[in-house]
């Protein structure tokens, strides 16, 4: 089989690349950036400069592939036209060029965020109901947009098109020598010292091997039309941050931000008040995104190591890097400075304190301690 991988050079994308090659695929890949291609890490591939919103470009890259894996998108909430060209805009434009080179079957990357979060309170699931625009999520809206725009086309000139949805992933890079990509970067601050606090959110955290093999198998088995979501384990980021402590034996105090003070951060930044992060990022972690990878399992085969693994690799390459000073000179940011106020508070007994109190509020309101 030839794949042609869009997104290549980012973290989902490379280990796509990576088990294409593993299984004996050849394997050409679009870029823009041509200083991006060291993060394949010496993959030996087909590198074709295309940007994702060009259609002649994306066509002339599809050519002669059997299967177009679209794993380009751009995570963030602003500038807000570019959130919503790469990842509303450019699956259609895909799709489009699948067609027109004769690619017959296209795999889109997609997020579980356009899944849920369930309204029952139950993890949810690819049939879950999504209301655009009820967070207000940029992101969000933009690839459940994607989904829809690829779909379409799909339909409309004769082209597979199955859409995967994965969780939240952590994982090591192709590249271990490169610092992490946005999703693995609360991990790396935690270690970092870099991180003050986590809302007391839920959510689904995946493997970044699985998330890719799931890709192939989206490929090989999915049925045109469909969404699967690609998950791992369902945990609350405080029980991420403590099963981080615990295995890498970094104890960092963090405070726990209750969800329902996540709007008044959402109101500040309306008023033009700073924050620490975007009021957008706090909402997206306040939020209970549990999901079920039932589906994929039953349909693809696919299956996802523990938590617990995924964790311990993540955070040993994390280590690694700290260790070789792959952070050193980097500038103090607002997190930092926050999260070293912290740890001086805690040399105080605040934590203590705080930890005194949680039985009588009945609520977690510090992380990352022994």
């Amino acid at each position: 089989m030839k794949a042609c991988v869009t997104g290549a050079t980012g973290f989902v994308g490379a280990h796509i690349v990576r088990a294409l090659l593993e299984d004996g695929h050849g394997v050409r890949i679009t870029y823009r950036d041509p200083a991006r291609l060291e993060r394949l890490g010496g993959l030996e591939v087909e590198a074709v400069e295309a940007d994702v919103l060009d259609r002649a470009a994306m066509r002339r890259a599809a050519e002669g592939a059997d299967v177009l894996f679209h794993c380009a998108g751009y995570v963030g909430a602003r500038p807000r036209r570019r959130v919503w060209d790469v990842n509303a805009l450019a699956p259609r434009v895909a799709v489009e060029a699948a067609a027109s080179a004769g690619v017959g079957r296209v795999v889109v990357t997609s997020t579980v965020a356009t899944v849920g979060p369930s309204p029952d309170g139950r993890p949810a699931d690819e049939r879950s109901p999504y209301r655009r625009g009820h967070l207000g999520l940029t992101y969000a809206d933009a690839k459940r947009e994607g989904e829809a725009e690829a779909f379409a086309a799909g339909a409309r000139l004769g082209v597979d098109v199955v859409v995967v949805n994965p969780s939240y992933v952590l994982g090591v890079p192709v590249d271990r020598s490169k610092p992490g990509e946005t999703s693995t970067r609360t991990v790396g601050n935690y270690l970092r010292g870099r991180l003050p606090a986590v809302v007391d959110g839920r959510t689904n955290f995946v493997d970044v091997e699985d998330v890719a093999r799931g890709h192939l198998l989206a490929a090989e088995r999915g049925r045109a039309g469909e969404r699967y979501v690609l998950g791992g384990q369902n945990a609350s980021w405080v029980e991420l941050v403590d099963r981080v402590a615990a295995i890498s034996g970094v104890h960092h105090p963090l405070l726990v931000i209750p969800p329902e003070v996540v709007p008044l951060a959402r109101a500040a930044e309306a008023l033009g008040l700073p924050g620490l992060i975007s009021s957008e990022g706090l909402v997206l972690m306040a939020q209970d995104w549990r999901c079920s990878s039932a589906k994929a399992r039953r349909e693809l085969g696919y299956r996802a190591r523990s938590l617990d693994r995924t964790v311990r690799a993540t955070a040993e390459w994390y280590l690694e890097l700290i260790e070789r000073g792959a952070f050193d000179g980097a500038p103090r940011s607002p997190l930092s400075v926050a999260a070293a106020a912290l740890r001086a508070a805690d040399r105080l007994r605040l934590g203590q304190a705080l930890r005194g109190a949680e039985a009588e509020l009945g609520r977690r309101l510090v992380a990352g301690v022994r």
